[in-house]
């Protein structure tokens, strides 16, 4: 009966668990006198018991699932078995199946106080998958617990030498940091950490009112600004048309006779008595 063995790590510029753990995946070669013998009685069994002993031996792994198998308590040479059939003894072996696809869990809201003395509550959503099923099993008792405690802690570490305006605009590069320091540090567990994020950032009543406060005042004295420089702008450009018409005596009484047409528009019930451009400058003078 044909055996599939489970690789090391998927993915590009991964090292191999053996290369990485040295001789904790060490074969079923020495299991003693007495593991021989009761590997024989087990083969006499299953010849016995044939073909029922197959319901027993035979197991069935899928695609995206290895098993790890260990023979009176050591780990069966070869690594993690699948995907497809594999063959087990019966009394003498025992296996578990490890899932390789990605999984999602969310990090409770943690009270982190920030570098500038601010309490926020912050979320995150952590997607990992197992790379190597064997030093999931053999180096941490539960992965997925361990990974959920880490990220917590690395969580309020990371956010605990952030201020509150660089936690609220550099998500993405928090979200970076924390996924590359989670990876390093789950590497040994066969964990690969491939994205983490910000869910949200829970700021105190009191201090959503102050920077409402705060942001309200910054868009009213921007308001300000426009509208002073939207004056100085209008200054300067009558002074420039007053200086203008002020060259050509033409252009002022265009401009007069202009006024009294916008009048007149305006007002239909107004009589209007347009008085020469010459004797109005006498009177101003």
């Amino acid at each position: 009966m044909a055996t599939n063995h489970g690789s090391s790590k998927v993915g590009p510029g991964d090292t191999t668990f053996a290369s990485r753990m040295g001789n904790s995946t060490a074969g079923d070669g020495d299991i003693g006198c007495c593991g021989y013998i009761l590997m024989i009685f087990s083969i006499i069994l299953v010849v016995l018991c044939f073909p029922l002993s197959l319901c027993v031996c035979i197991m069935i792994v899928q695609e995206y699932e290895r098993a790890v198998i260990y023979r009176l308590g050591r780990l069966v040479s070869g690594g993690a078995k699948g995907p497809g059939l594999f063959f087990i003894l019966p009394c003498l072996d025992e296996y578990r199946k490890v899932d390789l696809r990605t999984v999602s869990f969310d990090v409770p809201p943690q009270e982190v106080l920030t570098r500038d003395s601010v309490t926020v509550a912050v979320d995150a959503v952590v997607y990992f998958r197992i790379f190597n099923a064997v030093s999931a099993v053999n180096n941490v008792e539960d992965f997925g617990r361990s990974t959920k405690l880490l990220s917590a802690t690395t969580l309020r570490n990371v956010l605990g030498t952030k201020n509150l305006s660089e936690i609220l605009s550099d998500r993405d590069q928090i979200s970076d940091f924390m996924q590359t320091s989670l990876d390093d540090a789950t590497d040994c567990w066969g964990i690969q950490v491939e994205r983490v994020e910000l869910k949200d950032v829970r700021l105190p009543i009191q201090l959503q009112r102050a920077m409402a406060a705060e942001a309200e005042a910054a868009r009213e004295a921007r308001a300000k600004v426009i509208a002073a420089e939207g004056e100085q702008k209008a200054s300067r450009a009558l002074k420039e048309a007053a200086e203008i018409i002020t060259e050509s005596p033409a252009a002022l009484q265009l401009r007069y006779l202009q006024t009294l047409n916008s009048i007149s528009a305006e007002k239909n019930s107004t009589i209007i008595f347009p008085l020469p451009i010459d004797m109005m400058r006498s009177f101003m003078k």
